[in-house]
């Protein structure tokens, strides 16, 4: 039986990514795309935290309403500001973050993880810690690409990909593992890939394999 999936996005690039990767499983998609809420959290000071978690409630509680067998989170920074104690839901909501979380987690060694959005970074980090906490301690270097992610919110994707692969070219003697930690970024960091045979992790691959499991998907591959 086809699922339905209801996808929360904080920009509209983000559903091309989603659909992509599970184009080989029978999936109804509905995506709602919400940009001005980060928008209002980074640049309206009148505009509480508990503001945004109440935005982000009414959002996820609006995706329900319309019987998804499942929800899904794509941005981090609505995963950090969502409290899953005020919802009470029939469906899994999905993050995307948390098997990225488990991926490098599991890796226990140090490393690099490069965001674009100097915004999601705070979110990240700590919903990070968190999440490592079973496992010890992560030993990670966070690293900003400045003045990126301007080019993607101007709609200019290309430019934006350009300028994460010229970042990570950077790194091709470097030993440590490395990752990018937006979904917004793995266009870019396959590209890398492709080019130089050097693995850079990003959610979206672990974002698969876990939804697979989760939600039972392989009866509903299409291939």
């Amino acid at each position: 039986m086809k699922k339905k999936i209801g996808c929360l996005h904080a920009h509209y690039t983000n559903i091309e990514y989603i659909e992509n990767a599970f184009s080989k499983f029978d999936i109804e998609w509905l995506h709602f795309v919400d940009p001005g809420l980060m928008h209002r959290v980074s640049t309206d000071k009148n505009f509480k935290k508990s503001d945004a978690q109440k935005r982000v409630k009414e959002q996820v509680e609006w995706i329900a309403e319309c019987k998804v067998d499942a929800i899904l989170i794509t941005c981090t920074n609505y995963i950090a500001l969502l409290n899953e104690e005020q919802l009470s839901l029939p469906m899994p909501i999905i993050k995307i973050d948390e098997p990225y979380f488990e991926q490098i987690c599991q890796l226990q060694q140090p490393q690099m993880i490069l965001f674009t959005n100097p915004a999601t970074v705070e979110g990240t980090v700590k919903r990070l810690n968190a999440h490592a906490e079973k496992y010890g301690s992560l030993n990670f270097e966070v690293i900003i690409i400045d003045n990126a992610f301007e080019f993607i919110m101007q709609g200019l994707g290309e430019r934006y990909n350009q300028e994460i692969m010229n970042f990570l070219y950077q790194f091709n003697n470097e030993e440590r593992p490395l990752s990018v930690a937006q979904l917004s970024m793995v266009e870019a960091a396959m590209r890398y890939e492709l080019e130089t045979g050097k693995t850079v992790i990003n959610p979206l691959h672990a974002l698969v394999d876990y939804m697979i499991d989760q939600l039972e998907l392989k009866s509903l591959s299409v291939e």
